[in-house]
């Protein structure tokens, strides 16, 4: 007989108590195995995934006879990327990059034959265009250019003194090249593939909660500026990042593709709610310096309310529908509550009533913005939309240009600097090669193309190609080991896939670590050059030392060119891109109406993502460059609106003649203070708002008993006293100068 002591134990292993410890050990373990899978897991899968796209690529080259199998593997450890869609979309612009990149070598061979210091001079110049083409045009279609420039050189500088094998090489290259290609794509999309548009509506779903978390914290005015610039220039970056994950999600799913106009309309959205958001925290600062406490009290509650029905709505986890339905009740009630709050001000000063005004036409504008977002953003998962829907959509002509692709814009200044840059490094190689006749010259020069060409879009430059020339060192020492003591002991395919995924996991590891990715490319990559097996393995350690130190050199001869003679960071090239984020105003101001809003965002928020990428430091350059946007935001967005109130008024004109003059030199008085800023320009452009308002109220005053025309004019009113308020402002950048 059992004890009674383990009868009890038995009892309680196989009673009701024993049974609910079994099902919370095991919700424990399946939640530890959950969080495990969603972060390191998919790390480690990216690792399986690579190390088995190249192994295969690398096989499938050596069956084929190709000359340089570990070409066929290095293609993959360029192109692998977590999501399927990213590789699709690499692998799409690498085939249109080498291709062209093939025809380019074939020429330049063909036209300098038996000349190879022309032929050198043709190949930087080409592939120094390429690079700045790169940075030109940048997202995706930068992989192309670069692969354009990039496969000529590493076509055609190995056969600079032997052009009678130029075709053959460049035959031979474009299958290496292309099996990698294949590899890389089938085991993306086949092996547990990770889809683009999960991680994107993941990304969504986050970014609207944190908007809408900081929508909150303004509105209950507990933001310091420090805190505010911060988060908000997060947003910009997100927003700015978002055109490419478009590109990519397109490429990977029909469905995904067939939704990018409503992607591009989602983002257009929500470009105007933060610029919204930015104008009423502008708001409220002003309003708590100048010390108007009755207007604060006024409004206060509008703002703590909707503060308070975001909130609400984020705790409990409600959908966006349901956010948008409460904020289109809120919104239509608060023209009755506003009027009903403004009568107890009516024997206030003028100045204060037009602070009520404003602030009470920001927060419609706001509320009208977040609710636009709200709804395109629970529309854009489901399946089909309602005709109303669709008909609403179709029926409104500004929203509909606001699905069309924004275009990059980059200082041609920073093009032309880019493309000097990669020029006198490759240039630097490419001469010490040819006055030396150093037999691993041509890989230096390959290997100066390749760092100009990563890190030509690289937040540091500098940093970047001091981690490659760093995992051009270990991929040596690694490359050593492995022809001396490792490819001589083994023997068949699979003992070599066994030999070489260890390492080849480690490079692909350390690339995927933030901070550190330099050091992963460079091993992984360089590992593949310099050790890479063929199906004739060349036992030559010298020569794998020689050409180690080749690639090594070229790595530290571009990161001292862009430490010391091309700093990215250069003052003069700040200055420019500055201007161009200015100039983004002076658009706003004299530009067509149409599509207005939609150019004018997507311009500025790609300024400003350059000026982020350049100025990666700390700094008062970086301060300035954040406080330039934000008023280029908040200036030219009120331009927009004034100019669009304006042309919607159109009786002004036969009420004022000189209405429309006036308009339009206030509007070129702004353009010229963001031109050239200065007390000047200031003065000037604050008697234009000046004389536009008192226009603007004798009119009020005319059309008072019209209930649509006073509306149309206290909105142009508000318009005009926000800008009036913006250029009065002490933190502003041209009241800094």
């Amino acid at each position: 007989m059992k004890p009674d002591h383990a009868i009890e134990a038995s009892a309680d292993f196989f009673g009701p108590r024993g049974v609910m410890r079994q099902r919370l050990r095991r919700a424990k373990l399946n939640r530890a195995v959950r969080d495990w899978a969603s972060s390191d897991g998919l790390t480690w899968l990216h690792l399986l995934k690579t190390v088995a796209a190249g192994l295969l690529a690398l096989g499938i080259a050596m069956l084929l006879d190709l000359p340089q199998p570990r070409i066929a593997m290095t293609t993959v450890f360029v192109l692998m990327q977590p999501f399927s869609g990213m590789v699709l979309a690499k692998s799409f612009y690498r085939i249109l990059g080498t291709a062209v990149g093939t025809v380019a070598a074939l020429v330049l061979g063909g036209l300098f034959a038996q000349q190879p210091e022309l032929y050198m001079l043709g190949m930087i110049a080409w592939v120094s265009a390429c690079i700045a083409a790169a940075v030109r045009y940048r997202h995706f279609r930068w992989y192309g250019f670069v692969l354009a420039g990039y496969t000529a050189a590493l076509i055609g500088i190995p056969n600079v003194t032997t052009p009678e094998g130029l075709f053959l090489a460049a035959l031979a290259r474009a299958a290496e090249v292309a099996v990698g290609i294949v590899c890389s794509s089938a085991v993306s999309a086949l092996l547990l593939p990770q889809r683009s548009s999960l991680a994107l509506r993941r990304n969504l779903q986050v970014r609207y909660a944190n908007f809408t978390a900081f929508a909150v914290d303004v509105l209950a005015r507990g933001l310091e500026r420090n805190q505010f610039e911060r988060r908000f220039a997060d947003f910009v970056d997100e927003i700015a990042g978002f055109e490419a994950t478009r590109t990519f999600v397109a490429f990977e799913d029909p469905a995904m593709r067939s939704r990018s106009a409503h992607l591009a309309r989602l983002n257009s959205e929500f470009m105007d709610a933060c610029a919204r958001l930015h104008a009423l925290n502008q708001l409220l600062k002003r309003l708590r310096a100048s010390g108007a406490v009755s207007i604060l009290a006024a409004v206060g509650p509008y703002f703590d309310q909707l503060g308070a029905l975001l909130e609400a709505r984020a705790e409990a986890g409600a959908e966006a529908s349901h956010a948008a339905a409460d904020l289109r009740l809120f919104r239509q009630n608060l023209p009755r509550r506003v009027r009903e709050s403004r009568r107890p001000l009516e024997a206030a000063s003028a100045e204060s009533l037009a602070d009520f005004d404003m602030a009470a036409e920001l927060l419609y504008r706001f509320v009208g913005e977040w609710m636009n977002y709200s709804q395109t953003y629970a529309s854009l998962w489901r399946k089909s939309e309602s005709r109303q829907q669709r008909l609403r959509r179709s029926s409104s002509p500004q929203k509909s240009l606001c699905t069309s692709r924004p275009v990059s814009r980059t200082n041609h200044f920073a093009v032309l600097f880019t493309f000097l840059r990669s020029a006198v490094v490759i240039g630097i190689a490419g001469a010490f090669w040819i006055a030396t006749n150093w037999p691993s010259g041509g890989l230096a020069v390959i290997g100066a193309t390749l760092v100009c060409a990563l890190t030509s879009t690289a937040p540091s430059a500098t940093r970047m190609a001091i981690q490659m020339a760093i995992g051009a060192v270990l991929a040596t020492l690694a490359g050593y080991v492995f022809m001396c003591y490792v490819y001589p002991n083994i023997d068949g395919f699979p003992l070599l896939c066994a030999a070489l995924s260890p390492v080849l996991a480690l490079g692909a590891f350390i690339a995927t670590r933030r901070g550190a990715a330099g050091f992963g490319i460079g091993f992984s990559v360089f590992f593949c050059l310099l050790a890479g097996p063929d199906n004739v393995v060349s036992y030559a350690p010298d020569l794998l030392v020689n050409n180690g130190i080749a690639l090594t050199a070229s790595m530290l001869l571009a990161a001292v060119a862009f430490a010391v003679v091309f700093p990215a960071d250069m003052r003069w090239l700040i200055d420019r891109i500055m201007g161009d984020l200015r100039a983004q105003t002076v658009s706003a101001c004299k530009d067509g109406l149409p599509g207005l809003n939609r150019r004018f965002q997507a311009g500025t928020h790609d300024l400003t993502s350059q000026l982020r990428v350049l100025l990666t430091h700390r700094s008062r350059r970086r301060r300035d460059a954040l406080r330039w946007m934000l008023a280029t935001i908040e200036i030219g967005h009120a331009v927009v609106d004034l100019r669009n109130e304006a042309a919607r008024a159109d009786y002004a004109d036969i009420l004022q003649p000189r209405w429309r003059s006036v308009i339009e030199h206030t509007c070129d008085d702004l353009a010229r203070l963001f031109e050239r800023p200065g007390p000047g320009s200031l003065e000037r452009a604050l008697a234009a708002v000046r004389s536009a308002t008192w226009l603007a109220q004798d009119m009020l005053r005319t059309v008072h008993a019209e209930r649509d025309r006073r509306h149309d004019l206290q909105r142009i009113l508000s318009c005009l006293h926000f800008i009036r308020s913006a250029l009065l402002d002490k933190d502003a950048p041209f009241n800094r100068r």
